[in-house]
């Protein structure tokens, strides 16, 4: 089997509702489709989101880069999974979002080819049962804590909060969530970014006494000997979200202690290859892990699911994308139900999971043999 022809496609799927981080808002899900195709007429398919403010990548950058990245592989062994990304690396530095679809397609389509689901091939079993927490925007402190309470009751095991400053407010939003939901329900945060060193050790020790699980990127990404800083002077453990992008950043991670738990995302990491490769750090320094997500439809949280069934290291999940989204384009894969359970439907080789041909926009698409 060699590869006969990529199409790629821009995919974009409304929001229920706009979703706030401090970075900024968005109202779409504009993801990328990646769709490759072996001699044999087998197909791989693999979704990156690329969010600007966060990965530096836009939709628009991808279509126009993708083709080039996909005429590489035109004709080439999708067996050979290590050569195909190193061939995207020697063309391409960075763009890991962009680089993150294809790798997906390619274990999709390798993971079919061998007749078994993806997290199989991984070396994994579907022998775990997954709860994804739900994602609070930041906000006013009376609506986040009706939108909390509104997930306690829905069924959710724990509650991730979008926080952004000044530190009173941040306060008051927690001291409003645990009003509305009580004390016994985990809580996680997440600042992206949005704090000082001396603003993130004076919040989270503000913070103590609200039972937090974990605190993620509390100061500016690549600031390592701050988050150091940070985490030796905070009561609430630590995460790297992003500081925390392929195999590489991980390393120096550990090499500056500078956090206690790893947020890996694909889109993020550059894909499932680099994926395992953070994992396999995680675990040897003793780090556990969480997976997270941007935008993707249920395509792109199939693969992460799969991954998570191959790395028993991941024990936080954040899934919740899919439930944001005010249509679903994929047929198959995984189930995120009502309460941030997360299953597989079937054991159908690779994802398992699909995108509808009606959300393929046909009229962009790009077609590279």
């Amino acid at each position: 089997m060699v590869i006969s022809e990529i199409r790629i496609y821009p995919l974009k799927v409304p929001l229920k509702e706009p979703f706030v981080i401090s970075l900024g808002t968005i109202y779409h899900a504009r993801n990328l489709l990646i769709e490759i195709k072996g001699s044999n007429g087998m197909t791989g398919q693999g979704e990156c989101s690329p969010y600007s403010f966060i990965n530096g990548e836009m939709l628009e950058g991808q279509m126009a880069l993708a083709p080039l990245l996909a005429k590489l592989w035109i004709g080439k062994n999708p067996l050979e999974i290590e050569n195909r990304m190193l061939e995207l690396d020697k063309l391409l530095s960075a763009n890991l979002a962009l680089k993150s679809a294809f790798d997906m397609a390619l274990y999709d389509l390798n993971a079919r080819y061998a007749q078994m689901p993806l997290y199989q091939f991984l070396g994994g079993a579907n022998d775990r049962v997954l709860y994804s927490d739900r994602t609070v925007s930041v906000g006013e402190p009376e609506k986040m804590a009706r939108e909390a309470a509104q997930y306690l009751d829905m069924g959710f095991q724990s509650i991730k909060l979008k926080l952004g400053g000044p530190v009173e407010i941040d306060v008051l939003r927690m001291a409003a969530i645990r009003e509305a939901i009580g004390d016994h329900l985990p809580l996680r945060i997440d600042a992206n970014q949005a704090w000082t060193v001396s603003e993130a050790v004076r919040t989270l020790r503000a913070l103590e006494k609200y039972n937090i699980e974990h605190c993620e990127e509390p100061i500016e990404a690549g600031d390592l000997v701050g988050l150091k800083y940070v985490r030796e002077n905070s009561p609430i453990p630590i995460m790297a979200d992003e500081s925390l992008f392929d195999h590489r950043d991980a390393i120096r991670l550990v090499q500056c202690g500078a956090c206690d738990y790893f947020n890996i995302k694909l889109t993020k990491s550059g894909g499932i290859a680099n994926a395992m490769k953070i994992t396999a750090i995680a675990q040897s320094a003793g780090i556990a892990s969480q997976v997270g997500c941007f935008s993707e439809t249920r395509l792109g949280i199939t693969a992460l699911v799969q991954f998570v069934l191959a790395n028993k290291n991941v024990i936080h999940f954040d899934l919740d994308s899919p439930l944001m989204l005010a249509e679903d384009p994929i047929i198959g894969g995984v189930m995120i139900e009502m309460d941030g359970r997360a299953q597989l439907t079937s054991d159908a080789p690779g994802l398992g999971a699909v995108v509808k041909e009606e959300y393929k926009d046909n009229d962009r698409v790009v077609l590279v043999i």
